[in-house]
């Protein structure tokens, strides 16, 4: 028996996972789409929350069914678990990217089994499309009002103005946001069968997705759509071949005209596009991509190491290539070269099957072609409508080649959520009842799942987020100081603070490596804060040590970091040990063979011995090869010209 999605009226069970997976998109998204750490412990708590209150359900209403394509991902997260455990050499980031895909699957999971009610799921498709409207909103005030704002006090990056991010930090994780959506806003605006009110609603949400996606002026979403509504009546079409093929015709014209007309009116646009044609596509994403091919044919089984694309980078940087790519900027590559094929395939082949298993069912289904739901008065239940979802998913997937939309939680949990509801209605399965058999086990089992579930993430999850939160207020304070140029009362004052939020973090965290080293570096600077005792050998030496302790930790963790080997270098420099910490700077630039500054602490070390002033002039003129306008480098220069007059 196939059991129709109006089954049943929603328990309180349901209803309250309802209103928590709510609650947490709009929490997520409107927080620059869960991008910063403080974020990410409500975020986390409120998915654990999620998740054991899925479990209870379970035992409160001895519901035994699972839908079979919960468990497709499952072999890609005990592999990249594994993969965390044996392979990457930055364990603390892989765990923050496992926990990632965890979250991402149990969202899955969790709507697929636990959001099955039409009420629930009107709540969720709606409180999803509502956010996504907020966001649009935000944009606009944004773009027309204040093009450097963004959510939490951050600033926009100068490099944006002019195109709408929302609450995002970089407008195509917006324009990802409204591909998911825009499709079904627009064909239940469309659908002559839905009530007047959806259609109304639906239109002024399609309406305004469309031209929140236009003001992100994000290339790849438009392409990706427009790839997707010309394919779409040949793939997933009714009727004839030529009724299909005039359909994407139709929608060809469309997407000249609307191209055509945005060209004509928008400067940005025009520069946009532009570039697209002279740079053939992409200037700097081709370098990333190239570098990730490369770490995957190092290693193409298991691949370099979950979330160790950013640190491995800087091994194929090349000269004068300044970005911090922190991801590859496609995700389908980022996932082969971190966790190689194997890793590629448990993921993106899973996702592949549930789709290619849902297009099966659609035609082979015993129940008949299209869901039993797809008769229901229920304007979020027609088989047309979920069609407009998969199109949304797949402009989506297109969209995944040139952005890491996985890696923003946003929009990972809003991919999650709309999977499910397409998985459930076109790929349904056979009512079981309740728990006839073991049921002591089964209670067990759930209510201890839900209860380690919760535990895990207080225990780890949270402590975890809430260490890089501090790491990175406290990384962010040293920025400033460089920038600012501060006296030694300005260092004075930030660093009391920094110190205590790094001790803080390693105490919450000890195995996140950058804070070992963001705190040997806060120690090591005392020396700005207080320049009337750098006479005093005694105190540096001190200082040397405790620095080159926090560094050690660091080394300890991943030795395979170029900025971790400068930390200790300086911190040995302090207590007068030259030759030690030459070897540590000669690691760093053989780990960082094209990094300006990595450059620029070798030529410091070799400029604070005589004997090495040779070296430092050769180190400090690459340096300014690679960065001719390094600010540490020039000063440096004129260091080294000052002291040659010397007598």
């Amino acid at each position: 028996m196939i059991e129709p999605s109006n089954a049943k009226r929603p328990s309180t069970w349901e209803w309250t996972q309802t209103l928590l997976l709510v609650a947490n998109l709009a929490w997520t998204t409107l927080c620059l789409g869960g991008y910063r750490p403080e974020t990410m412990v409500v975020t986390a708590t409120l998915t654990g929350a999620l998740v054991s209150v899925h479990l209870l359900r379970r035992v409160m209403r001895g519901s035994r069914e699972v839908h079979p394509a919960g468990w497709w991902l499952l072999p890609f997260l005990l592999y990249a678990a594994a993969n965390v455990l044996w392979v990457t050499p930055v364990k603390w980031l892989g765990w923050r990217e496992w926990f990632g895909w965890m979250q991402m699957a149990a969202v899955f999971w969790v709507v697929l089994d636990g959001v099955r009610a039409p009420a629930t799921r009107r709540v969720v498709i709606i409180g999803l499309a509502v956010t996504a409207a907020v966001a649009v909103l935000l944009g606009c005030y944004q773009r027309f009002v204040q093009p450097d704002w963004l959510m939490l006090g951050r600033v926009q990056a100068e490099q944006f103005f002019g195109r709408a991010s929302g609450p995002f930090g970089i407008p195509n994780s917006l324009a990802a946001l409204l591909l998911l959506l825009l499709p079904a806003a627009a064909e239940l605006a469309w659908r002559k069968t839905a009530s007047r009110t959806a259609r109304r609603f639906a239109a002024a949400l399609a309406i305004l997705y469309a031209f929140g996606l236009v003001l992100t002026v994000s290339r790849g979403a438009w392409i990706g759509l427009a790839l997707v509504a010309m394919v779409w009546p040949l793939v997933a079409g009714a009727g004839n071949w030529s009724r299909r093929f005039a359909l994407a015709g139709i929608a060809g014209a469309a997407v000249i005209a609307v191209v055509g007309g945005l060209w004509s009116v928008s400067p940005l646009v025009r520069q946009r596009l532009t570039q697209l044609v002279q740079d053939a596509g992409e200037t700097t994403r081709p370098i990333m991509w190239r570098a990730s091919w490369r770490l995957f044919r190092e290693h193409p089984a298991v691949g370099s190491g979950a979330a160790s694309y950013n640190v491995l980078f800087e091994k194929h940087r090349p000269e004068r290539f300044f970005s911090e790519p922190q991801w590859t900027h496609n995700d389908y590559l980022n996932t082969l070269g971190d966790y190689g094929a194997v890793g590629f395939v448990l993921c993106f082949g899973a996702m592949a099957a549930i789709g290619a298993r849902c297009w099966w069912r659609r035609g082979n289904d015993p129940a008949g072609a299209v869901p039993a739901a797809s008769g229901s008065t229920d304007d979020f239940a027609a088989a047309s409508f979920h069609a407009a979802l998969a199109a949304g998913l797949a402009a989506f997937g297109l969209q995944l080649f040139v952005d890491f939309h996985f890696k923003i939680p946003a929009l990972a949990l809003s991919f999650a959520v709309v999977s499910a509801l397409v998985v459930r209605e076109r790929w349904p399965v056979a009512t079981r009842g309740r728990v006839g058999t073991w049921p002591a086990l089964r209670r067990v089992v759930c209510v201890g799942g839900a209860i380690g579930c919760m535990a895990a993430v207080l225990a780890w999850v949270v402590p975890m987020y809430r260490a890089e939160a501090l790491r990175y207020r406290a990384h962010q304070g040293i920025d400033r100081l460089a920038l600012e140029r501060a006296n030694a009362a300005g260092y004075r004052r930030v660093l009391s603070w920094v110190r205590a939020d790094l001790v803080d973090a390693v105490e919450l965290d000890p195995r996140n490596a950058h804070a070992w080293a963001d705190l040997a570096y806060a120690i090591s600077l005392a020396t700005s804060a207080e320049p009337e005792r750098l006479a005093d050998r005694a105190w540096l030496a001190e200082l040397g040590r405790d620095a080159e302790a926090a560094a050690n930790q660091a080394l300890a963790l991943t030795p395979a970091v170029g900025e971790f080997f400068i930390r200790r270098g300086v911190a040995r420099d302090l207590q007068g040990r030259w030759l030690e910490a030459g070897d540590d700077f000669s690691t760093a630039v053989g780990l960082n063979p094209t990094h300006a500054l990595t450059w620029y602490y070798h030529a410091y070390h070799h400029s604070l011995d005589r004997r090495g002033r040779g070296m430092a002039e050769a180190s400090l003129a690459f340096c300014l090869r690679l960065d001719p306008n390094n600010p540490e480098g020039l000063a440096l220069r004129q260091l080294l010209a000052i002291s040659a007059k010397a007598p």
